[in-house]
């Protein structure tokens, strides 16, 4: 279904692969894109990949969609995971790739069921692992 606001489809691989990653933990990420006015699936991260291998995958140059299932401990010993929702729209990508990617967030975001905290970035230090992890606890 087109979003009426940006025209914008969701491919159906990117529920399911969320589905996975948050009830089976098959992925540590998942990266999407928006390819000929859809959003897709772009990157799949394994269960053992770390959050540096996920700000790697990340480009330098070009917005993306990324969910991150972030695992920690709390201050009472208990383990935890979040799912973050994060916004990548870095500095150099082009405007109108951020105007598209901008009108079509909350839209894609829902279609998401289970993110916990979103996070919105242009550069890496606003997204740094000591965001990700004061954010989450």
């Amino acid at each position: 279904m087109a979003n009426a606001a940006s025209g914008m489809a969701v491919d159906d691989e990117c529920k399911l692969k969320f589905l996975e990653l948050k009830a089976k933990r098959n992925y540590r990420f998942i990266i999407f894109k928006i390819h000929n006015q859809q959003v897709v699936v772009d990157k799949l991260g394994t269960p053992a990949e770390t959050y540096e291998d996920f700000t790697a995958a990340l480009p330098n140059d070009e917005c993306r969609y990324a969910v991150f299932d972030f695992d920690f401990t709390t201050a009472e010993n208990c383990q935890k995971s979040k799912i973050f929702f994060i916004a990548w729209a870095p500095d150099s990508s082009r405007v109108r790739s951020k105007m598209v990617y901008a009108s079509s967030k909350d839209r894609f975001k829902r279609e998401l069921d289970g993110i916990q905290v979103e996070l919105q970035a242009t550069d890496p230090s606003e997204m740094s692992f000591d965001i990700i992890k004061a954010r989450a606890i």
